[in-house]
């Protein structure tokens, strides 16, 4: 279970991602509206996850993010969002978002984009891990 925090300034869609995380088995830790001082209480929560509706992606928005990978660097970053297009995706990738949302909330699709995130970044934690063991077993063998 992932302890999640939920940034959106519509509080409906707050709930109703909230409802579907929790389905899904993680936990809610908390949810906030897009303020400074919301992100600042949710920051000190600690989540594993963060699901953020920027709004527009403009520089204060794309600022948040930065802020929130600045803050929390290992929290999987989820954007949330009704307008995803390859700008967009390219633009959130660059700032550290690592997995989508789609808005209306479709259960199925958010559960699996969040699974298929978290295996995606232990495979490549997997991957440069075993990079790294031969050469260190080599140096060993070499001794």
């Amino acid at each position: 279970m992932l302890k999640a925090v939920i940034l959106d300034a519509n509080a409906v869609a707050r709930n109703l991602l909230a409802s579907v995380l929790v389905n899904g088995g993680h936990e809610v830790v908390g949810d906030a509206n897009l303020s400074p001082a919301s992100l600042a209480r949710v920051i000190k929560l600690k989540p594993q996850v963060v699901c953020v509706d920027i709004g527009e992606t403009d520089e204060e928005g794309l600022a948040m993010l930065d802020k929130i990978k600045a803050e929390l660097p290992k929290a999987l970053l989820f954007l949330v969002s009704s307008k995803i297009d390859a700008t967009i995706l390219q633009t959130a990738q660059q700032r550290g978002v690592h997995g989508f949302i789609v808005k209306p909330f479709n259960s199925v699709a958010v559960l699996t984009s969040i699974r298929n995130t978290i295996l995606r970044i232990a495979k490549q934690q997997r991957a440069a891990t075993a990079e790294a063991t031969p050469e260190e077993g080599g140096e060993a063998a070499a001794e």
